[in-house]
């Protein structure tokens, strides 16, 4: 990231332009509040603007996706800057290159300065951002000091600033009024940060800046996107790796307002005024594609397979082959379906051609990558490519490698018209990537009296999705499966012989980017399996996992705070709770899981009580809305029917769901801490599914699938 430089603070043209800590020029025709210049020599990025009006505007790196980003990185900067929350906007930063995500290369083993790789994905933007965020907010908040000092004819250390002023001694000036004079004081090589003690905003549960366009209609999604002269189109994909044969085209231009029907090798659309007048051309024009006869569910059976027999260690410490030398270890093997993401948005892309290039919005994770895709479809270099990365409508996933973005550039730079291209639900559904399945075959060996584990071993199968969708828009193939994609599959515990072995599966389907990625469903399998351990060595399931948990005290601190809060009662025959603990994300979370299975033979979950240590607290409200929608939507994943598969692709069907009358009660607590921030927008996926087994188990029935099947 470009260090802020007296080269690189600029201050905007024209009244109310302030103070602004900004790299570039928001590459917008109607400009923006934190347009800084037109020096075509500066460097790209914005991160603030203190503005004459009052106005305190941040600019995000990460895209809003409903975990609350939007909130809780300009949160970090407002509480350095001692800023109003009430004055606080927010606006997605320029994509510029100045921004990559110096956790993201980990994610899906690239270069962790590749400026490609602006990325949100994996927990990361609180863990990612915090540090320059605060930076940022402590430079602006010493310049606005030195400018009100030099007014007051006082020092400027004696001076701080709270609640939108600069204040000294009973005297207080806004910061609307100094921020022209700011942005003539020398900008500080290393600002002060605040003390903990001094910070007003941070672990505070401040409300959503994005809540009220939310609430009343008006945040704008990718489908939301109007421009004048606008064309509305719809499609049909072949399935991977396969055709279009043939379609109606008489037909469908038998129906009254269609523009235009764009037949190529891999897809049909048609193009109206109105997207539904296309969406009834297309019904009429009953497209035709070839179909891959390997892509069901006995196919990626054989690639798990496959994958089982090539696997190679990535993680081994002590000696499992001696350990186990002349015993029979306990064995078991998990299965985690491929699974449909649960974004509800549809994909939706907006392409307009100029004499200057291409215009694109779009929803997307990793915009500056998406920008390099679409100028690669149009035929043109980067620079000749504005995108504009909008929200994702939830954090489902399928918004790294956009599905209807070629399209609309195909069918813009066709028709010289905008073209906004949106595909129906069904069509949505049957090509967004799924969730990788996933097949671990586990091994252990109890030491002499069963209270502990001797030796551990895992070998899994899977793929890795976004690091998959990643690669394809990079040019690049992935290669093997390593810690960073499966770390849940070490278990946090000491156990003295550990052998964990992966192996990449060549599925026939697309796998992406989904919450929990695979973390999730290693997790099942290591923690149903330390239950499994426990019960079958006649151990009580919790002093079990927290005699093994000496050297990660916080995990066992958050597991034995879910136990008492939920009035744990052993876990022994009959009971119905089950716990689990997972650590991720630099974050740690125990799970009490209180569940039956029901007399129509189906899994109920009553109870979940969560403890979470995710170091220090930005917005306990985010906290809790993440963890709480991450358990509801594993139950989802977990007690949902595993979609069906044909020719690689999911069938649509209507998803089902929890009914809100069974919906568990949710209880949450926050474990406090003075670590470093962690992750949580995956982090309440993780221990759902092995709480809610183990809490089966106790009751007689062990369930090693995913989603739970109870045939």
């Amino acid at each position: 990231m470009a260090p802020v430089s007296r080269r690189t603070l600029l201050v905007g043209a024209g009244a109310g332009a302030g103070l602004v800590l900004a790299f570039s020029l928001w590459p917008r025709s109607r400009g923006s509040a934190l347009q800084a210049g037109r020096d075509p020599d500066r460097l790209f990025g914005s991160f603030l603007k203190v503005g004459t009006d009052g106005r305190v505007t941040v600019a995000v790196p990460q895209v809003e996706m409903g975990q609350g980003s939007w909130t809780a990185l300009p949160q970090i900067l407002a509480d350095e800057l001692g800023a109003d929350w009430a004055s606080v906007a927010v606006e997605p930063a320029p994509l510029a290159g100045d921004y990559p995500n110096p956790l993201a290369g980990r994610l899906g083993g690239f270069d962790p300065g590749d400026p490609r790789l602006r990325l949100t994905a994996g927990s990361t933007s609180v863990r990612a951002f915090e540090a320059p965020l605060r930076h940022a907010g402590a430079t602006a908040r010493a310049m606005l000091c030195a400018a009100a000092a030099r007014r007051w004819k006082v020092a400027a250390d004696e001076c701080d600033s709270a609640g939108g002023f600069v204040r000294h001694e009973g005297k207080r000036l806004a910061f609307a009024a100094l921020a022209d004079a700011a942005a003539r004081e020398r900008v500080p090589d290393e600002p002060p940060l605040r003390a903990p003690s001094t910070r007003r905003l941070a672990g505070q549960p401040l409300p959503r800046l994005d809540l009220p366009a939310k609430s009343d209609g008006s945040f704008r999604l990718a489908a939301d996107v109007r421009l004048p002269g606008l064309l509305q189109a719809s499609a049909r994909l072949a399935p991977p790796g396969c055709r279009l044969l043939g379609h109606d085209a008489a037909a469908a231009r038998r129906v009254p307002g269609l523009r235009a029907l764009v037949a190529t090798n891999g897809w049909l659309a048609a193009v109206a005024d109105q997207w539904w007048v296309a969406e009834q051309a297309l019904a009429a024009a009953n497209p035709r594609f070839s179909g891959r006869r390997d892509g069901d569910e006995t196919a990626v059976g054989r690639a798990l397979d496959a994958a089982l027999g090539a696997a190679t260690p990535f993680h081994v410490s002590g000696d499992y082959d001696q350990a186990v030398a002349g015993s029979r270890p306990l064995a078991a093997t998990y299965e985690v379906a491929a699974r449909s993401p649960e974004r509800l948005e549809p994909d939706s892309a907006t392409a307009r051609f100029s004499a200057d290039g291409l215009e694109l919005w779009v929803a997307t994770q990793a915009p500056a990558l998406a920008r390099a895709a679409a100028a690669a479809a149009a035929g043109l270099g980067q620079r000749e490519v504005v995108l504009y990365p909008l929200a994702v409508g939830g954090v489902g996933g399928g918004a790294v490698e956009s599905l209807a973005a070629p399209l609309a550039i195909a069918l813009a730079g066709r028709l010289k018209a905008p073209v906004q291209l949106t595909p129906p639900w069904a069509e949505t559904v049957n090509h967004r990537p799924l969730a990788a399945p996933l097949r671990a075959r586990m091994a252990a060996l109890p030491q002499p009296g069963g209270s502990r584990i001797a030796a551990w071993s895992a070998t899994i199968a899977t793929a890795d999705g976004l690091a998959d969708e990643l690669a394809a828009l990079l040019g690049r193939k992935f290669g093997t499966l390593g810690e960073d994609a499966l770390a849940t599959a070490i278990p946090p515990y000491a156990i003295p012989a550990l052998r964990i072995a992966a192996g990449r599966a060549d599925l026939p389907l697309r796998t992406g980017s989904v919450r929990g990625e695979q973390l999730a469903a290693a997790a099942f399998a290591t923690e149903s399996f330390v239950d499994e351990m426990a019960r079958a060595g006649g151990a009580e399931p919790l002093s079990y996992r927290v005699a093994m948990l000496g050297t990660n005290l916080r995990l066992a601190e958050a597991l034995l705070a879910a136990a008492r809060i939920g009035g744990w009662d052993g876990g022994g025959a009959g009971s119905t709770m089950g716990l689990a603990a997972v650590s991720a994300y630099g974050s740690h979370i125990g799970l009490l899981a209180s569940a039956t299975i029901g007399e129509d033979r189906t899994v109920r979950v009553d109870r979940l009580v969560a403890a979470v240590d995710c170091g220090r607290v930005i917005n306990p409200g985010l906290v809790r809305q993440q963890i709480e929608g991450g358990l509801v939507s594993a139950l989802q994943q977990a007690t949902r029917p595993t979609p069906r598969l044909v020719a690689g692709m999911p069938v649509a069907a209507d998803p089902g769901g929890l009914r809100l009358d069974r919906l568990p009660r949710i209880e949450i607590e926050l474990v406090p801490s003075d670590a470093a921030p962690g992750g949580v927008s995956g982090l309440g996926l993780l221990p759902l599914a092995p709480a809610v087994a183990n809490a089966l188990a106790a009751q007689g029935r062990r369930l090693r699938k995913l989603p739970f099947a109870l045939i």
